[in-house]
């Protein structure tokens, strides 16, 4: 009697350090053929989001000091300083404000639509490549719902080609489940907090513009000196 129970203990220890001692790798792997899309949902997530990153922080990137300069210069009448300063300074608010000084002589109203036409397509260059982290956030947990179903098929597969199967064949079904649905669920949600976040920075930088709109149309009303 004691001699079986030592066997039994001498065989669960075994399988809890074999489980233990399972690789990350090995783990995923065991998902099956679904996780090389979501590897490269998870690439591409990965990608875009550095680069977005590093593109709108450039785009937000504005010295305090700028709007301050072009005051200056366009009351003081220097009208070809200002412009040298918008054109040469690359960020959307120079962009939108050098388009604003290109207009100076015409209507306000005039003025402001053709900032205004600028500034959305600079917002329009920012969201660029944006809504692929949208797209995957709502498509990686479909694909670990798939998953989901064909570990169900492969459970219900096992059943019926053998009359009793064994603890193995329905842990691999179980696996397919289980690591499918949360590689996805965790794709998407990485996906998802990488769009808000960039997202966010973008309409930080969008408040920035509009306020360097108001400001100019402020200076044009502004006596020259």
């Amino acid at each position: 009697m004691f001699d079986i129970l030592l066997q039994l203990d001498s065989t669960h220890l075994g399988t809890t350090t074999a489980a233990g001692t399972e690789s990350l790798f090995s783990l995923l792997v065991k998902g099956g053929v679904l996780m090389i899309p979501l590897a490269g949902f998870m690439a591409l997530s990965t990608y875009f989001f550095i680069e977005r990153l590093l593109a709108i922080r450039k785009a937000g990137n504005i010295d305090a000091n700028f709007m301050n300069i072009i005051r200056d210069h366009i009351v003081s009448g220097n009208v070809t300083a200002a412009r040298s300063l918008a054109k040469n300074t690359p960020n959307p608010v120079a962009r939108m404000i050098d388009k604003g000084i290109q207009r100076i002589g015409k209507p306000v109203e005039v003025i402001e639509k053709n900032m205004d036409n600028v500034g959305k397509l600079e917002i329009y260059k920012m969201e660029k490549n944006l809504s692929v982290l949208s797209v995957i956030a709502r498509i990686a947990p479909l694909f670990g719902f798939v998953g989901t179903i064909i570990g169900l098929v492969m459970l219900l597969r096992d059943f019926a080609a053998a009359s009793n199967p064994t603890i193995t064949d329905i842990a691999d079904a179980m696996y397919v489940k289980m690591i499918t649905s949360a590689t996805g669920l965790i794709i998407g949600i990485i996906s998802f907090l990488g769009y808000s976040y960039l997202n966010t920075q973008i309409d930080k930088t969008v408040n920035k513009m509009e306020a360097a709109s108001n400001e100019f149309i402020d200076i044009l009303h502004e006596p020259t000196r």
